[in-house]
């Protein structure tokens, strides 16, 4: 063989190993083994064809998310649920579509691109939903603010679920519900220390503090996980922005305009654009 052929196999085997690894990292992984930023470039990429490429269907949402987590909630008179990672929307459509849903919602988001589709589709609830542009691994709130707090499909792409799961239980009241999902089927064979086997997603859900863990089928790649958090139930709740902290000082001093949100303490302004409050972009 000679060196020409050699250099053509060599090459030919680096660009498909390159293809390969391209299209786990990508594709597969959706950049969680890149960092955050990959991540968050890659949701942004795709946030306004974001629902058409995962088909959501209204109606099964509202009957397989809305209307059982409604039921869930239906002791706690007027409910906080923060949704982590809320994308475009989707849980808190499938809850503020539900008659009997009477509660309060916020929804986080580290993707800009995909909190600005949520709002245009969220326009209509007005103040009941909240939505704030910030990163999932600080959240802004107190511990134990929310009645229920929610985070689907997304723990595989964080560079740390067990720190994402754990700060999700933080702001959790005791007593109260978390929602998410376990990544199972082929793909989440390829995501070695990002996704559980059933057993283990089961015992670290109950070693950070989670009692009558419920894993079950869900889609044909996700299990839906609920769990309830130790402790006794704290009924009432404060206002929500008696609850959140300024993510550049930690206090709890805000004033609210129209364009700004801005920090009594330390004089931090994070704007508010589009209904979207922009923890991510702090102004002195």
């Amino acid at each position: 063989m000679n060196s020409f052929i050699l250099k053509l196999i060599l090459i030919g085997s680096g660009l498909a190993i390159f293809v390969v690894l391209a299209y786990w990292q990508l594709i597969i992984a959706e950049g969680a083994y890149l960092g955050q930023r990959v991540v968050t470039l890659l949701y942004d990429l795709t946030a306004h064809r974001y629902d058409a490429i995962k088909r959501f269907s209204p109606d099964m949402e509202a009957l397989f998310l809305g209307e059982p987590l409604t039921q869930v909630l239906r002791h706690v008179e007027e409910p906080l649920v923060l949704d982590i990672a809320t994308g475009t929307g989707r849980l808190p459509i499938a809850l503020l579509t539900q008659r009997s849903f009477r509660g309060e919602l916020v929804g986080i988001d580290h993707s800009r691109k995909m909190l600005g589709v949520a709002a245009d589709k969220l326009a209509r609830w007005g103040a009941q939903v909240t939505l704030i542009w910030c990163d999932a691994k600080r959240l802004p709130f107190v511990d134990s603010t929310f009645d229920m707090v929610s985070c689907l499909e997304m723990i595989e792409f964080t560079p740390d679920p067990e720190a994402q799961l754990v700060e999700a239980v933080r702001v959790l009241k005791p007593g109260a519900l978390l929602v998410t999902t376990r990544r199972r089927g082929r793909d989440a064979f390829f995501m070695p220390g990002h996704t559980h086997s059933r057993d283990a997603f089961d015992s670290l859900l109950r070693e950070i503090g989670l009692t009558h863990v419920e894993i079950m089928a869900w889609q044909a790649d996700y299990d839906l996980v609920l769990a309830v958090k130790g402790g006794r139930w704290i009924g009432a709740r404060a206002a929500l922005w008696e609850s959140i902290r300024c993510p550049a000082c930690g206090e709890i001093a805000w004033d609210r305009k129209e364009s700004a949100l801005l920090c009594r303490a330390c004089r931090a302004a994070f704007p508010i654009e589009r209904g979207i409050v922009e923890f991510a972009k702090l102004r002195r």
